[in-house]
């Protein structure tokens, strides 16, 4: 299966350093409110005890985790809308971009902007999309054989063994199931969400490299943005 890149390794690393910043909690916040629709109880709502988890690792103030929970019941609070951006980047990479925005009209302005600006456009819906399959993605730091097992007898689709960890995919409905078989089993998961894996990966090299990342950081630092997507490899 594709979907291993060095930008994934790379998202995992800048996570670490955007933790520090307000701009990571205003994402996660966003990500939870929307979860919490589901419900505010995380033992019922897998999606809200991941966001959760996700908060966690991130140091996230329990604070703004209330606030962001708090907001599903607030009448007076903007309603946030969830969007999905195709796109092109430099070297012909695909590009879907994930929003969670209380003003579109706002927001699809300022990605357009932000693409233009790093060598890239906007596309048209359909274009882009069909190049990727929306998988469940966990990542554990746990190596070997038994975690692999563990994995594939939960219902994983893929495992793959990486420098850092492990990467396992599941179908995305069993991404919930899988992770807590893994946590009953005692691993520790770092990871899980879903995202939109490429079918087929687009190799840049040099300059174009450097410009993949310059535009993927670009989208990723807008406040609307909760997720980016790539085929890049």
């Amino acid at each position: 299966m594709s979907g291993h890149s060095k930008w994934a390794t790379t998202k995992r690393q800048k996570a670490v350093v955007d933790a520090k910043r307000g701009a990571l909690f205003t994402k996660i916040g966003n990500q939870i409110a929307i979860a919490a629709r589901g419900g505010t109880d995380p033992a019922m709502n897998p999606s809200l005890a991941m966001v959760l988890e996700k908060a966690r690792l991130a140091n996230m103030p329990k604070a703004n985790i209330e606030r962001a929970i708090a907001r599903v019941a607030d009448k007076s609070a903007a309603a946030l809308i969830e969007e999905t951006y195709e796109a092109y980047g430099p070297g012909g990479i695909g590009i879907i971009i994930e929003v969670a925005t209380d003003n579109k009209n706002r927001t699809m302005p300022e990605v357009r902007h932000t693409l233009e600006k790093n060598g890239g456009r906007m596309a048209d819906p359909g274009s882009v999309m069909f190049q990727f399959s929306r998988k469940g993605v966990i990542f554990t730091e746990s190596k070997g054989d038994e975690v692999m097992m563990a994995a594939l007898d939960a219902g994983a689709e893929d495992v793959l063994d990486e420098e850092d960890g492990t990467t396992i995919y599941t179908a995305s409905g069993d991404l919930a199931k899988v992770r807590e078989a893994l946590i009953a089993a005692g691993y520790e998961i770092k990871e899980a969400e879903l995202k939109y894996i490429p079918n087929n990966e687009v190799a840049v090299e040099g300059e174009t490299a450097e410009k993949v990342e310059k535009i993927l950081d670009a989208i990723d630092d807008l406040d609307d943005v909760v997720a980016v997507h790539t085929n890049a490899a």
